[in-house]
């Protein structure tokens, strides 16, 4: 059974499913690798050695030197893996969200915040469909 889920067609969004899971295990995996500190100083010293450890797609590799953040979970990157990524280069989720929207960090921070608020004033009634 090959159907598209209904989802697939939803511009920008990537849902981390068990296709994606199974394509983005070995990059998750290196993600995953650096929460060693050990992995996170050999990264850090010599990154294309490090990278050439792990079985990765040239186009896994690619979003990975290149920090392509959005390109990383089209290729089956989960998030919270991806995550560990940017926090060895210094960046907060915030950082990420906003460079996978085209916005700055501040524009990012003050359109969840908005929708945040926005959320706020529903009740449990306006949720329910």
């Amino acid at each position: 059974m090959n159907e598209t889920p209904d989802y697939e067609d939803i511009p920008g969004t990537y849902v981390f499913n068990a296709h994606r899971s199974r394509s983005g295990y070995t990059r998750n995996m290196f993600c995953m690798s650096l929460n060693d500190p050990t992995n996170r100083d050999t990264f850090g010293k010599d990154p294309s050695g490090y990278l050439d450890r792990w079985p990765l797609s040239p186009e896994q590799r690619e979003a990975i030197e290149k920090r392509d953040w959005l390109q990383m979970i089209v290729l089956g990157g989960n998030i919270y893996y991806t995550f560990k990524l940017a926090a060895v280069d210094g960046l907060s989720m915030q950082d990420l969200g906003a460079s996978m929207s085209g916005v700055t960090t501040s524009e990012f921070t003050e359109m969840t915040v908005s929708y945040t608020h926005l959320r706020a004033h529903e009740t449990e009634a306006d949720l329910v469909c």
